[in-house]
């Protein structure tokens, strides 16, 4: 069954639509992650243009972490101090992605702009998550001891100044690495679609040292918060938010969603961070050809907004 898109300006099938919210549900379930990395190329791959694709998933992915965020506050799981540390960094960094996403659409190189950061992102991160699970599977088979920080011991990180107590994390830290990560999580969601969860729990828990008690709802919250501002965001200054397709999308995510997170409780850690690397890598992989690849149409039409002679 097809269906007109009116912001996208084109038809889709429903069904396909509603497949692949329920597959990124799945994965996002199952994997713990917001799943805008894979949503975004998919629109994108099968014909919605990037800018469409990137505001839309924006608001379908602060309605899918709302549930969540809900659900960690209810179990003490957030720190909200450190939440709101952390979103200081995060508005500013939406602010100024939203901007630069303004700048580049109106040079006409967003397109690519997003296409690179895919590439770099995805294949740097995919890589990195691949081989670490890997090499804890092999650890796990020759049956060789993780080895662990010593308790109590700081990186360069905890040396910085304006520090502050963050009660519910039960950590000592200074606010400006807090605030330069929620910016650079904020710039990057605003520009590439993504929530930015699997960037942004790795480096609270291994760089500033956030327990894993509450790394993962604070997170949602600033997920939330930024994906939430960067839909109105690019409603008000760009206009390209479908609401039409980010609902088909919510409908299928929530539902593909709770089979994944039962399907990933039967699966061991170090297998979850290999697959999810692999699937990271191979949709950075994916990217890649298609900006080495000539495309059918060697040219493209684009509106300049200026009046006819």
């Amino acid at each position: 069954m097809q269906l007109y898109l009116p912001i996208a300006d084109l038809p889709v099938n429903v069904f396909l639509v509603l497949v692949m919210g329920a597959a990124v549900g799945f994965v996002s379930g199952m994997f713990g992650i917001g799943g805008g990395f894979l949503m975004t190329p998919l629109l994108i791959f099968i014909g919605i243009t990037p800018a469409v694709a990137v505001a839309s998933v924006a608001s379908h992915i602060a309605a899918s972490s709302f549930s969540g965020a809900i659900s960690y506050w209810r179990r003490r799981a957030i720190d909200p101090l450190l939440a709101a540390v952390l979103l200081i960094g995060g508005t500013l960094g939406t602010t100024l992605g939203v901007w630069t996403f303004t700048f580049l659409r109106a040079l006409g190189q967003l397109d690519l702009m997003i296409a690179l950061s895919y590439v770099v992102l995805l294949t740097t991160v995919g890589s990195l998550m691949f081989s670490e699970g890997l090499r804890a599977m092999l650890r796990a088979r020759g049956g060789r001891p993780v080895t662990l920080r010593k308790p109590g011991s700081h990186g360069w990180i905890h040396g910085l100044p304006l520090k502050m107590r963050f009660k519910r994390s039960k950590i000592y830290l200074s606010v400006i690495p807090v605030v330069v990560v929620g910016i650079v999580i904020g710039f990057i969601g605003a520009i590439m679609g993504i929530g930015g969860g699997f960037i942004l729990v790795p480096i609270m828990i291994y760089l500033l040292r956030v327990p894993t008690s509450t790394v993962i709802g604070t997170s949602m919250v600033l997920t939330l918060v930024t994906m939430l501002f960067a839909t109105m965001l690019h409603a008000v200054t760009n206009h390209l938010v479908d609401a039409v397709l980010a609902l088909i999308l919510m409908v299928g995510g929530v539902t593909g969603a709770q089979f994944g997170a039962r399907a990933g409780q039967k699966i061991r850690g170090e297998q979850l961070r290999l697959l999810l690397g692999l699937l990271i890598l191979s949709v950075g992989v994916r990217f890649a050809i298609e900006l080495v690849i000539q495309p059918q149409d060697l040219f493209s039409i684009r509106e300049t907004g200026g009046a006819p002679p």
